[in-house]
């Protein structure tokens, strides 16, 4: 159902062939471990010009610190894991990729302990680990690594609850052959600003799957980035977001293919209700010279339910070879699909229940891919508490 959706709004999107590349990506200042080295964004900025900086409490200007009783953060894992809390001064931070904003420098430079989760090599876990990170009220800064060995396979859920105001930067680091599939939930109350920079190291022919989920939060703007450590990497990188009056939630993807013979494949689909709820997705792939035989495809899906909504969404695409086994894009933002509501409803069933069932069928895809079976009924049942609002 979902793919039969209109193209309703401008979506920008571009191709580019360059020569050379001086930063990450042209959405993107260079990046760096130094907060002086990104000036304060006033909103005029490329990377900046969707987000209401006004909205992010001080987080991008310096003015926020630690207060409150910040975030607690709790893990549960099978005994092969091993999780440790450490400073700022331990190697495995930072490993999976340096910030490329002020928020995730502040982040970095702010934080005053660490989560470090590692899967030993060639350990197959069959219980995923479960974190949970929730918000106590306050201003807070924090850093999780997620580290797997070789031909380790994992299932990471990572939930994000309650109120706070948090910057926070998140490695995935996996090793040669390893397995690692990321599930990142953010359920926030209704006043809580997240915003984040998810960095992914994959090793030579290793497989790599994130989904990102989105609810809650006055303002959530995540930005999961992917490099590869070797040839053969694999990433797949899902997201689903449901987006409510007044509310901001921001999804900033980076793949950069730097290695030959890696795939990676990208499709975030969200729906929006209510006055004032804005969301943005832009996806951004680049593949360097290096990178000969990548095959990439990237895909934005938005449903609007309701009138005064508003989506952004921008793919960019930039390659500097030709040596490549595929690569593209899509994007498209439209409401209901009338011909689907006649369809159901014809078959009596009532309009209200036909628009639910168009949406559920919209988002079914994502959810069944998670492969766990209580994430999936809680978000299905999330689903539908939005859906009673709008349908």
């Amino acid at each position: 159902m979902a793919e039969n959706i209109p193209v309703g709004s401008t979506t920008a999107g571009s191709i580019a062939v360059a020569a050379e590349s001086t930063v990450a990506t042209r959405m993107s200042a260079a990046p760096s471990f130094d907060v002086a080295d990104f000036p304060v964004p006033h909103g005029r900025e490329e990377e900046w010009r969707f987000t209401p900086l006004e909205r992010l409490r001080g987080l991008h200007d310096g003015t926020a610190a630690a207060t409150g009783e910040g975030v607690r953060v709790d893990v549960t894992a099978p005994d092969a894991v091993t999780v440790e809390t450490v400073g700022r001064d331990d190697a495995r931070l930072g490993r999976a990729g340096m910030p490329v904003d002020r928020v995730a420098a502040q982040a970095y430079s702010s934080f005053e302990k660490a989560t470090v989760v590692t899967v030993p090599g060639e350990t197959v876990l069959s219980e995923p680990v479960r974190i949970a990170v929730h918000g106590n009220g306050g201003t807070s800064f924090g850093h999780l690594v997620v580290e797997l060995g070789a031909f380790a396979e994992a299932v990471v859920v990572i939930d994000h609850t309650g109120e706070a105001v948090l910057a926070a930067n998140v490695d995935y680091v996996l090793g040669d052959g390893a397995k690692l599939t990321v599930v990142s939930v953010q359920d926030w109350g209704a006043e809580a600003v997240h915003v984040a920079q998810h960095n992914a190291l994959v090793g030579r022919d290793a497989s790599f799957k994130s989904v990102v989920v989105t609810f809650g939060g006055d303002l959530v703007r995540i930005h999961p980035r992917v490099e590869y450590a070797g040839t053969g990497g694999e990433a797949e990188l899902l997201g689903l977001y449901f987006t409510d009056a007044g509310q901001h939630q921001e999804h900033r993807l980076l793949v950069t293919h730097n290695a030959p013979h890696c795939t990676s494949n990208v499709v975030y689909k969200g729906a929006l209700q209510g006055e004032a709820a804005h969301a943005v997705w832009i996806g951004d792939v680049l593949i360097q010279a290096a990178a000969e035989g990548t095959d990439t495809y990237e895909m934005n899906r938005n449903l609007v339910l309701t009138d005064g909504a508003r989506v952004d969404s921008v793919p960019n695409l930039e390659i500097e070879t030709g040596e490549i086994a595929g690569a593209g894009h899509a994007s498209a933002t439209g409401r209901f699909d009338d011909e689907q509501l006649f369809y159901l409803m014809a078959r009596g069933i009532p309009e209200i229940e036909a628009r639910r069932l168009v949406v559920r069928g919209f988002f079914a895809e994502l959810v069944q891919q998670i492969g766990l079976a209580d994430v999936e009924q809680r978000l299905i049942e999330r689903i539908e508490t939005e859906l009673e609002a709008s349908v």
